[in-house]
């Protein structure tokens, strides 16, 4: 608003109204555009939506409540064409002097519409005045438009037809689909120009543009059914952009004909255009296509067009039930439901609930957990809360091969029909039993030490407190040097003993079974890993202890696959030589784990270790050792000789440095901080000069160009950052984001980071449980402090949580971070993201910052330009870089850092190396 208007008092000048805006409408779009409006200081006096459906109410109502904005559901503003009196009443007692319609179904009046002083703005997903209606984005398809956008316009009294405000284009891709052109474009780029609307409305300079008939079409609408149906006697191309327009829903209408002519009415998905037709083909009928114009395949179905060419078919819905095309003749017998008895009718429902609070959509019996939008995590808390709810073993591949909901359905039946039961495990030792996630779990507290859980030295012991409820959860052996002493003489007498007796093979044998039964108590070992760490329950079982079974069975292949070469060498005449390598094991290792991923740590690095061939002693984090030693009961269980592992709990400057100093231990590997690095190295060295590897401190610099997918940059940034807490090693320790982009990725982080939902890493609608400890809690109050102090701005976060017990720390967003700054250049190790700005026009500049620094062990950048992430890749100074993604790591790639961050790998082929020596053998002959 033009501030001199409201000085201008008596002059005869007419103030314009004040902008009290009025949301017509409904969706996730306008529940984005109600926020954005709030974020820019704007006035929402009233929400109006659709009423409830289903007993769920619309995603903008909820938005809307939860801001304290007033909500009205409206069932119908008219009745036989005339406006209802009672609802315009409502309208109007909010005092609205703009309407704001993001996207709305219903038709408002135009009493309603005429009636805010400021007029009414409405959102169009297509450039006016092509393709007007309901169905615009399909249309936009249909039609093979090659540009497609969408317009804001102020309603009149005509159907799309209103004075232009703005419009945005893109490309038309030969990929995109329905879904895709929403998500990528009309969606978020849609919700950022709405904003831009409103604050050319505010400021008086809106334009009014006068919508041209050139070019103008009015499309039928998509949702009436008759409208669905798809032509087949038409070009190939015209048949794809049908489908795709259709696609994910409702989905194009066809026929397939039978041998006796009989139809059978499907829905066809996932088009795409081949160049020749596939081999290996039988034949089906479709109407409208000649004979022998359609075929099933391994692929799909091919369906040829009038022009010779070919369309593919992904996927055919028959019925209720979505099937794989090629998998026509396969499935073309309806599946007989289960009878259910009245326990397992609650049980739908039950499972229902899950499905909807995870996918915020209702569910049919229909409905796709994928086509949703379900990830990975989403995969492990579904299949955790119905094993919890119903009592029932499932694994994750049980929704992978029955997605859809009444498929999963009878999955989760079947499971409770057959109620299988885990079987318990059991070995002598001394502990307490872990009451949580309802189970009760035997945790052992002493050493092991030989194939025996043993006491340590003068009983001696050392207190574990649970981060989420700061109470001591048991007393730990806390290991002395004799102890240690006593671990690294079994650990020898076992490598020149047992292990060195038994051939490579049966190595990894032993270590199979040993992945197995980590499998069959991978409940156990994520939920004291969740207890006793703090880490999310979901993501242990996924992450932490997944990945380390996975490691574990990675290197157990590797065991009879370590090989030496045969070298060519010259020999002295008349002589002959045959010179050879052998790869052999080192002997004793030792290993001193952190403590953000206890068991992950110890399998990354003891899985290399034992695969090689080496006995092994290893000191866990003092904070958390609990994992480990329920993993020591697994080993003997698994038939581990006495002796090969041993677990000596208890602190670093006792234990762990008795480890590096020992002089029967011949190699050392260490995660840890660089100052603590800096230490082992030395004594490694002045001991008897041992192997060592480091994998240490970081700095991980993450670079988003404003040419990225910003969807992507958002999740992977957020998660670069928040991933188990931040207790990431490679967590990303500061982003450079682009100036272009920089205020509007720093809005949707801040405002994904206000819906994490903090709180018991046991609740499985968790994302962000309790930092380890007090120590690292308190360090990361006094980095936040340290950041406010030199300037940079929090603008979120930064605090303990308010009103909880325990160790939980809010997610924190830095910014208006300079290079000189503590937080700029120093490892929180904690949730806490640092952001900085950068000019795009200067790409070595970036680098350079990035490089600034003591730290090398991952990197990060976002940017669709190949070559610009390539020279990224080749400047960056990190032992990891990743493209378009973050914390992607497998136990198959290697993994490990550059300068200050360590040398030495884990994981990977070169991992191995780290725990092998080489022998090199010429015999002449």
């Amino acid at each position: 608003m033009n501030s001199l208007l409201s000085k201008l008092t008596g002059s005869g000048v007419t103030q314009p109204p004040k902008l009290r805006i009025a949301i017509i409408g409904q969706s996730n779009f306008a529940a984005e555009v109600l926020e954005l409006y709030l974020d820019k200081g704007y006035e929402i006096v009233g929400v109006f939506t659709i009423p409830d459906k289903n007993g769920r109410e619309d995603v903008l109502a909820t938005t809307a409540k939860q801001l304290n904005i007033p909500v009205f559901k409206i069932s119908a503003w008219r009745r036989k064409g005339v406006i209802i009196p009672e609802v315009f009443e409502t309208y109007k007692s909010t005092g609205a002097t703009l309407n704001v319609l993001p996207f709305c179904s219903q038709f408002i009046p135009m009493e309603v519409i005429d009636y805010a002083a400021m007029g009414s703005i409405c959102y169009h997903p297509s450039v006016l005045p092509r393709h007007r209606g309901a169905s615009a984005i399909s249309w936009t398809l249909i039609e093979g438009d090659a540009i497609a956008g969408f317009t804001i316009f102020w309603a009149d009294d005509g159907l799309d037809t209103g004075p232009i405000l703005l419009t945005r284009e893109c490309s038309v891709l030969e990929t995109d689909t329905l879904d895709s052109l929403y998500k990528r474009f009309l969606y978020p780029v849609g919700v950022t120009a709405m904003g831009e609307a409103i604050d050319m409305i505010a400021a008086g300079n809106a334009p009014k543009v006068k919508q041209s008939e050139v070019g103008a079409t009015y499309d039928p609408a998509i949702f009436k059914e008759e409208n669905q149906v798809i032509d087949l006697a038409q070009p190939a191309l015209r048949i794809f952009n049908f489908v795709r327009a259709l696609d994910s829903v409702p989905g194009a209408i066809s026929y397939v004909v039978s041998q006796s002519g009989e139809e059978e009415t499907v829905r066809l998905f996932g088009a795409s255009l081949l160049s020749e037709l596939p081999k290996n083909v039988q034949e089906i009928r479709f109407k409208g296509v000649k004979d022998s114009g359609a075929f099933v395949h391994d692929g799909g179905i091919v369906i040829t067009g009038t022009d010779g060419r070919y369309v593919n078919i992904q996927r055919i819905k028959k019925g209720s039930r979505i099937i794989a095309a090629s998998k026509w003749f396969e499935q073309n017998v309806a599946r007989v439901p289960l009878e259910l008895t009245p326990e397992e009718k609650q049980m739908e429902g039950v499972l229902r609930g899950f499905w909807e609070s995870i996918l915020k959509v209702e569910v049919d019996g229909d409905t796709d957990f994928f086509a949703c939008g379900a990830g990975s995590m989403d995969v492990v808390r579904l299949v955790e809360e119905a094993k919890d709810a119903f009592e029932i073993n499932l694994e994750n591949e049980a929704l992978l091969m029955a997605p859809v909901f009444s498929e999963f359905f009878e999955e989760v039946v079947k499971a409770k029909r057959n109620g299988d039961t885990v079987q318990e495990i059991t070995v002598p030792f001394e502990g307490f039993v872990m009451k949580a996630n309802k189970r009760e779990i035997p945790v052992p507290t002493q050493l092991f030490i030989a194939g025996e859980f043993v006491d340590a030295e003068n009983n001696k012991t050392s207190d574990v407190i649970n981060p989420t409820n700061e109470e001591v959860l048991c007393k730990v052996a806390y290991a002395s040097e004799n102890d240690v002493d006593k671990a690294v003489k079994a650990a020898h007498d076992a490598f020149y003993g047992s292990w060195k007796s038994m051939n490579a093979r049966q190595r990894g044998q032993i270590m199979f079974k040993l992945a197995d039964l980590m499998e069959q108590h991978k409940e156990e070992l994520a939920t004291i890993e969740a207890v006793d760490s703090g880490a999310v329950y979901t993501l242990a079982l996924k992450t932490h202890i997944g990945m380390s079974i996975d490691a574990w069975r990675y290197f157990a292949g590797w065991c009879d696959k370590i090989e030496g070469s045969t070298i060519p060498v010259n020999a002295a005449s008349p002589n002959n030589v045959l010179t050879f390598t052998k790869r052999e094991p080192i002997g004793v290792c030792g290993l001193v784990t952190p403590w953000n991923y206890p068991l992950m740590m110890l399998s990354w690095k003891m899985a290399a270790c034992i695969a090689a061939g080496n006995t092994v002693v290893i000191k866990p984090a003092q904070v958390c050792p609990l994992t480990a030693l329920k993993f020591a009961e697994l080993t003997v269980k698994a038939g581990f000789p006495k002796g090969v592992i041993n677990i000596t709990t208890g602190a670093g400057s006792l234990a762990g440095n008795a480890i590096a100093r020992h002089p029967l231990v011949r190699k050392l590997g260490f995660t840890g901080s660089t100052p603590i690095g800096q230490t082992i190295m030395t004594t490694c060295a002045q001991s008897n000069i041992k192997k060592c590897s480091l994998e240490l401190g970081g700095k991980s610099p993450l670079v988003i160009f404003a040419d990225c997918d910003l969807d992507k940059a958002v999740k992977y940034g957020m998660s670069s950052v928040f991933f188990n807490k931040g207790e990431n090693c490679i967590s990303a320790g500061r982003l450079f984001v682009e100036d272009k982009i920089h205020d509007e990725f720093v809005r949707r982080v801040v405002k994904d980071t206000k819906t994490i939902a903090i709180g018991d890493p046991l609740n499985r609608s968790t994302a962000h449980g309790p930092q380890n400890h007090k120590a690292h809690f308190d360090k990361l109050l006094e980095f936040c402090a340290r950041g406010v102090s030199e300037g940079a701005k929090l603008v979120y976060g930064g605090r303990r949580a308010p009103n909880m017990k325990g160790y939980f720390f809010e997610p924190t967003i830095f910014t208006n971070v300079e290079d000189h700054m503590y937080i700029a250049d120093e490892e929180s190790f904690g949730p806490i993201m640092i952001i900085s700005k950068f000019s795009g026009s200067d790409v070595d500049a970036v680098v350079k910052r990035a490089n600034k620094t003591e730290y090398g062990l991952a990197s990060g950048v976002f940017t669709k330009d190949l070559a610009k992430a390539l020279q990224f890749s080749d400047k960056i100074e990190a032992g990891t870089v990743f493209v378009n993604v973050y914390n992607k790591t497998d136990v198959a790639a290697p993994f490990g850092g550059f300068k200050q961050s360590g040398f030495g790998k884990d994981l990977g082929k070169e991992a191995l190396n780290e725990y092998l020596k080489t022998k090199c053998v010429t015999i002449e002959y």
